[in-house]
């Protein structure tokens, strides 16, 4: 059975030293090589944390990586530029992302979300908007959810 060591690492910047080096030192992988591998496939989400395994096999000394998805929260502080939500988020709006954005995220995050199609996962990114004090193309994420809710009528 393969050892696996479980880290949060900011995207892009994985580094020989903790937590990553000592948890993978004993394992008798190449950690710089791990490292490099790490901060390839993850350099895309610069500034934010993702998670990452990493699968030894103890007998061949090989490693596979599984890099994760950031939270639905920290792509859309992202997309609004903004570092955090708001501490009032139904009476303070501190940003705006676009529709578009919305989608973006929801395909992104795929299976990660408990929709069953691409529009149910936008409402549940959309519904992340609201907890964070985000508006959506200028309109509140409740009542933005409530229309596409209605559109979409009975089930």
């Amino acid at each position: 059975m393969a050892d696996e060591v479980s880290v949060l690492v900011e995207g892009g910047k994985a580094s020989a030293g903790p937590p990553l080096g000592p948890a993978l030192g004993p394992l008798g992988v190449n950690v710089v090589l791990v490292v490099q591998q790490i901060n390839e496939q993850t350099k895309g989400f610069a500034g934010m944390r993702v998670p990452v395994v990493v699968r030894v096999d103890p007998a061949t000394r090989a490693f596979t990586l599984v890099v994760g998805k950031p939270p639905t929260a920290a792509l859309l502080l992202k997309e609004a530029k903004k570092e955090k939500g708001s501490g009032k988020p139904k009476g303070e709006v501190i940003g705006d992302v676009s529709l578009d954005a919305i989608r973006t995220i929801a395909e992104a995050k795929g299976s990660d979300l408990f929709g069953r199609s691409l529009e149910e996962r936008m409402n549940q990114v959309i519904g992340t908007c609201t907890s964070l004090g985000l508006t959506v193309d200028g309109q509140d994420p409740r009542v933005l959810l409530k229309a596409r809710v209605a559109a979409r009528g009975p089930r």
